[in-house]
């Protein structure tokens, strides 16, 4: 079927319509593009992130957590006692 046949049959409303909603479908994909785009890059950018957050979360600690508490002048296991 033909455009001139659409439009004899149906009208150029109906023609009209039709092309409306093409016209909408190939805006919307082109607006989609970038919003992919950018969707790939914060992609990307959170895996780096994840990546450096694992690698420092299972990193055994250069020095002693505490910096604190000497183990060796504790009286108890865990506790310092002050007089």
């Amino acid at each position: 079927m033909s455009t001139f046949d659409v439009l004899r049959t149906y009208g150029t409303a109906a023609l009209l319509r039709f092309a409306g909603a093409v016209v909408l479908f190939l805006v919307l994909h082109l607006v989609r593009i970038p919003l992919v785009l950018l969707a790939r890059v914060l992609e990307v950018g959170m895996r780096r992130i994840d990546g450096y957050a694992a690698r420092q979360a299972s990193r055994p600690p250069r020095r002693p957590i505490n910096h604190f508490f000497d183990p060796s002048t504790s009286t108890q296991e865990g506790a310092r006692v002050y007089a």
